[in-house]
């Protein structure tokens, strides 16, 4: 490990685990207006951010497209998203944190804890291979487990199958949804698409034998769920 290279500033963390992300979810290219929103900066902070994650080797930018991950770009945001993950994690399973109260947390440690400590933290935990809202923690040379999931939001009629991971960058949406009882691993069915008022009309069975129950859904809160479709 003493050949390890430096790793990247706390912003340029930030940025390729932000890169990332939203190629993860799968919403489209990733655009300077996409990642200033998501970090609450200006376009023009992105560029200039942007300007020296290209000279670093880490993303590639042409002016006016798309932001796309290096290699290098690619393992560093990997490394950082197995640091946070395995937080969160440690702390839902081991301190009692509710999965709405991690993400914060998990910001600011996953900058200054060592890999050696995640690892440490994976190997108590018995290697998990997701965490508190269901997203897939890299391992330690940057694997992760592919699941097949399509964004509750997308779902046509009659689409059933079981919640397998939530957008955790919404605390309040993470809390909504705990008021309603929508969690990992609940069975839910589209019962009727309403896209004029903006929600989805859902079946909910919390677990095998449970009774079923209707639910009305907003989209915002159906964009932030994905599921694992049943096979037919």
């Amino acid at each position: 490990m003493g050949n390890t290279p430096a790793r990247p500033s706390t912003s340029a963390e930030d940025y390729v685990k932000v890169v990332y992300d939203l190629q993860e979810r799968g919403t489209g290219p990733v655009t300077i207006s996409g990642m200033a929103e998501r970090l609450s900066v200006s376009n023009s902070s992105v560029s200039g951010m942007l300007r020296k994650l290209t000279e670093l080797g880490l993303v590639e930018h042409q002016r006016y497209g798309a932001v796309n991950l290096t290699e290098a770009g690619t393992r560093a945001a990997l490394s950082v998203l197995r640091r946070h993950r395995l937080l969160e994690t440690y702390l839902v399973a081991e301190l009692g944190y509710s999965w709405d109260e991690v993400h914060d947390e998990a910001e600011i440690l996953e900058h200054v804890v060592s890999d050696k400590f995640v690892d440490r933290i994976a190997a108590h935990l018995g290697n998990p291979v997701v965490d508190p809202h269901g997203d897939p923690i890299p391992t330690r040379d940057g694997h992760i487990v592919e699941r097949e999931s399509v964004l509750l939001s997308n779902a046509d009629e009659g689409v059933s199958g079981v919640i397998v991971r939530v957008n955790d960058t919404d605390p309040e949406l993470l809390r909504y949804l705990a008021d309603i009882e929508i969690g990992i691993g609940m069975n839910v069915e589209v019962v009727e698409r309403q896209p004029f008022a903006g929600s989805l009309q859902i079946a909910v069975r919390p677990d095998e034998g449970a009774p079923e129950r209707s639910q009305a859904l907003g989209l915002v809160a159906a964009e932030a769920l994905w599921i694992s479709p049943e096979t037919k």
